[in-house]
């Protein structure tokens, strides 16, 4: 009776870590069921708490988060259909360097236009919250990638 105890313990924890995780959704990209006005106005209400932006700052940060969520979601649109009509296709390593080195001077431009928009304490406080987030998602990734 003991014996059967411990099966039965034994076959119910199994049991309970084999279903299914319904964490993170890996499929779908961070918040892109809102639309890009949406996206850019909680970007710039997190700045403004995080580095007491005027309102003329609001505005220009408002339109600089504004275009990169309009880009962000149309490339994320573009690749949802590929990959919905099945003509997606691994990028090649050429493709792959195109695409990092278009993405790198994006970055570049919109660092260039926070910085017209920043004071210089505001913008080395810019600075240090995207490298702790950059460093945190490195490592959030890191994370889910070992639980699979």
């Amino acid at each position: 009776m003991k014996r059967f105890a411990v099966l039965m313990a034994l076959l119910v924890s199994l049991g309970a870590m084999a279903q299914k995780q319904n964490g993170h959704k890996m499929h779908k990209g961070p918040k892109m069921d809102m639309t890009p006005e949406q996206m850019a106005t909680l970007q710039t209400k997190k700045m403004t708490l995080a580095l007491d932006l005027t309102n003329a700052q609001q505005q220009k940060v408002m339109k600089i988060h504004l275009d990169e969520a309009q880009f962000r979601k149309a490339k994320w649109e573009e690749m949802k259909a590929k990959k919905e009509s099945g003509e997606w296709t691994k990028p090649t390593s050429d493709e792959r360097f195109e695409m990092e080195n278009a993405r790198l001077d994006r970055q570049i431009a919109h660092q260039e236009k926070m910085k017209e928009v920043l004071n210089d304490d505001q913008y080395q406080t810019w600075k240090k919250m995207r490298k702790h987030k950059a460093m945190h998602g490195k490592k959030k990734m890191q994370e889910r990638g070992r639980r699979g």
